[in-house]
């Protein structure tokens, strides 16, 4: 019985890319298609509680192709965003009323006096909190949810939602409206450590001016 052939390497199939790869690529697909606002709404709603790709990604693309629209598709961004982070503290909300934490019992390390240190804390500074969250690359999602966990008022979240969310997508409208097409290779491969340099000198100055006067 001869042995079977050797497998030649080059021809075997690609590898088929990972789920955020597919992920990536289908949020992609929707700005050339007539449906490209409508998910780009959905993808900024659906980002603030579950989703795992940023809608930068697809305003980008549209904005690229409309630079005058660049701003309306910030706008849109924001206000799905913002609508996405009240779905998120409900989330939060009702999941931490509805089984009173009991699930977290069951997590090691987990003590209701830390988590009540913790609540402390983060009510302390949460609208600062959730502005961080909101504007850089740190996950939004967590900070919405954190925030029904916790009982953060609602006008809060949004206010600091509306704020951190605007100054991001309308920084990306903005570069994009002034500078054109060529500003894409820049946002998609500095943006996001861009926005962690411009907070980090934002709270410096808060501090600055806090201790001087």
């Amino acid at each position: 019985m001869r042995p079977p052939p050797p497998i030649d390497a080059a021809a075997e199939p690609p590898r088929r890319p990972n789920v955020l790869r597919r992920l990536y690529a289908w949020v992609l697909a929707w700005a050339d298609t007539p449906y490209g606002t409508g998910a780009l709404a959905g993808i900024s709603f659906a980002e603030s509680s579950f989703f795992p790709i940023p809608p930068d990604v697809l305003q980008i693309a549209l904005s690229v192709a409309r630079p005058r629209r660049s701003f309306f598709y910030a706008a849109v961004s924001t206000l799905a965003s913002v609508a996405g982070g009240l779905l998120g503290w409900a989330i939060g909300h009702l999941f931490w009323e509805s089984t009173s934490g009991f699930f977290f019992d069951y997590v090691p390390g987990f003590t209701r006096e830390r988590f009540g240190h913790v609540q402390e804390l983060y009510l302390g500074h949460a609208f600062l909190t959730i502005f961080s969250a909101a504007f850089t690359p740190i996950p939004y999602k967590v900070f919405t949810i954190a925030a029904g966990v916790f009982g953060v008022p609602l006008p809060v979240l949004a206010l600091a939602s509306l704020l951190g969310r605007g100054a991001r997508f309308f920084a990306v409208g903005t570069c994009i409206f002034f500078l054109g097409p060529r500003v894409k290779e820049w946002l998609d491969r500095y943006f996001e450590w861009a926005t962690l340099v411009l907070l980090v000198l934002g709270i410096g100055g808060f501090v600055a001016i806090k201790f001087l006067l």
